[in-house]
């Protein structure tokens, strides 16, 4: 009886261990595919992008679905290997824009942040800056005054207590590329908000940091 429960206990285990492996191969698979998709497909929702690679490949365990971080790190990847010059010349003008762009908005202390900041921007994507007014009517009258078109959106955040708060959104075209600058109150300059991807604070670069970035790229 001893000999036959061991059997049992080192087959479950067998058992237990392919399991495993299908589910990390699988992970592993909807992470490369989520990372494509964003990299080619204009999704910059991670979530929406794991659900629709999870769908392409029939993996329907939630368990087989890679975390943020995951993605992310297929991501670089991706770019690595298939990006090239393309990706390079992109993420440069994504850049350039971006300075730009902080420069004629310095009165609200812009930082940069997200793709075009960590490099994994794709042609659609955003340019991503933070501004810090006591009011998103003043940076709205700053564009007014200047009669610059702009629409105005509004997402829900997910703060360091736990709890989601709305933040506003204030959309734009510079130079045939898109801003979405997102405005704080400016006592968050001390304190980015949790990164979507990790929940750390979220990195980000004044003009002066963007400018030393672009003058390595292009070293």
């Amino acid at each position: 009886m001893p000999r036959s429960k061991k059997t049992r206990t080192r087959f479950s285990d067998r058992a237990a261990s392919r399991h495993t492996r299908r589910l990390q191969q699988a992970r592993m698979g909807v992470a490369a595919e989520a990372a494509r998709i964003i990299a080619t497909e204009g999704q910059y929702n991670y979530h929406a992008a794991k659900k629709k690679a999870a769908d392409r490949i029939g993996v329907s365990d939630r368990l087989a679905l890679p975390s943020n971080i995951e993605v992310k790190e297929a991501l670089y990847r991706y770019l690595d290997l298939y990006g090239g010059e393309a990706h390079d010349a992109n993420l440069l003008e994504l850049r350039r824009t971006a300075a730009q762009a902080m420069r004629m908005l310095e009165a609200f202390s812009p930082r940069l942040v997200g793709s075009v900041l960590d490099g994994t921007a794709g042609p659609h994507a955003r340019i991503g800056l933070h501004l810090f007014a006591e009011s998103s009517e003043s940076v709205i009258l700053f564009f007014r005054e200047r009669g610059i078109p702009f629409s105005q959106e509004q997402r829900q955040i997910r703060w360091f207590d736990g709890t989601h708060r709305p933040l506003e959104l204030i959309v734009c075209e510079l130079e045939g590329r898109t801003l979405e600058l997102a405005v704080f109150e400016p006592v968050h300059l001390r304190q980015a908000p949790p990164s979507p991807i990790d929940g750390k604070p979220q990195r980000r670069a004044p003009l002066t940091e963007v400018e030393v970035i672009l003058a390595e790229q292009v070293a």
